[in-house]
């Protein structure tokens, strides 16, 4: 798996960034962990023309990962302006965010370890143009940052580091299944993090047109099935009817019954024929 990890601050001195360089180490078995930093960025101005490019290379990066992981010290109750200020460009023109999962950890001088930061983090996050999926339940904090690397810039504590463990080994597995109902292709085992074959591309159904056409993002085909199963494009999914005008009696194009049965499709197989439950009256593909 592939993860970009953003170092949340512009300083040069940064216990969020040691804490990410730590894990770039310790989990490398596990995932590549890309570490991108903040402080080149431009402040975010609507004025600007157009998002700028680092902006846009940045976008990339997290397009083609399989999560994002930001590392927040907390000022003042809170994230730090430069972090802000990215988020807000990638809410703003490109939204790489969408769907994406998103892990959060934090590092800093006192005892809550930005309890309030994470907290900030996770509001801003949850904002119209943002949408990514964060991981929940598993919240790293890191206290009393001064103290908890040796020399090697390590962490030194085998709880914190175990829990950390539990953390990122939850966000490995919850990345998989975020990924995996967003039917990204980029797929790993949520045990190893090892790259597995990507799943089958599902089939897009259009129920609005009468053309076949593929997807260029996903290569899904988007093909119309109402004629075949007798779906009007005003009802999107019940069975088409018509109304006759001397007796307002209604009857289906598809089948006349006594009560209007609801159709089941099977999209990936439309070619099977369309049957009927004997108890509930179902149509099951």
């Amino acid at each position: 798996m592939k993860f970009i990890a953003i170092v949340g601050t512009n300083a040069s001195k940064s216990y969020n960034r040691r804490l990410l360089h730590f894990m770039k180490k310790h989990f490398a078995a596990k995932a590549e962990i890309v570490i991108k930093e903040i402080k080149e960025y431009p402040l975010f101005c609507e004025d600007f023309d157009e998002t700028p490019h680092s902006i846009m290379e940045l976008a990339t990066e997290i397009d083609h990962s399989d999560g994002v992981i930001f590392a927040t010290p907390e000022y003042d109750h809170g994230i730090p302006a430069a972090l802000k200020s990215v988020i807000e460009w990638l809410s703003y023109d490109v939204h790489p965010l969408t769907n994406r999962p998103v892990m959060i950890v934090g590092a800093s001088l006192g005892n809550l370890g930005t309890v309030y930061a994470q907290d900030d983090l996770r509001r801003i996050l949850d904002s119209p143009g943002l949408g990514p999926y964060v991981l929940p339940g598993h919240q790293f904090l890191l206290g009393h940052a001064p103290s908890a690397f040796d020399k090697n810039d390590n962490l030194n504590d085998d709880r914190t580091i175990s829990w950390l463990d539990t953390c990122f080994d939850g966000f490995i597995k919850y990345a998989v299944s975020i990924n995996s109902m967003a039917g990204r292709s980029n797929q790993a085992d949520a045990t190893t993090g090892a790259s597995s074959k990507p799943r089958e591309t599902p089939v897009i159904v259009d129920l609005r047109t009468n053309e076949s056409t593929v997807d260029a993002s996903t290569s899904a085909s988007k093909t119309d099935k109402t004629n075949d199963y007798g779906i009007d494009e005003k009802t999107f999914g019940l069975v088409k009817s018509s109304v006759d005008e001397t007796t307002g009696a209604s009857s289906s194009n598809a089948k006349k019954e006594t009560s209007e049965r609801p159709v089941i499709v099977n999209l990936r197989q439309p070619e099977m024929a369309v049957k009927a439950d004997s108890v509930t009256g179902a149509s099951q593909a």
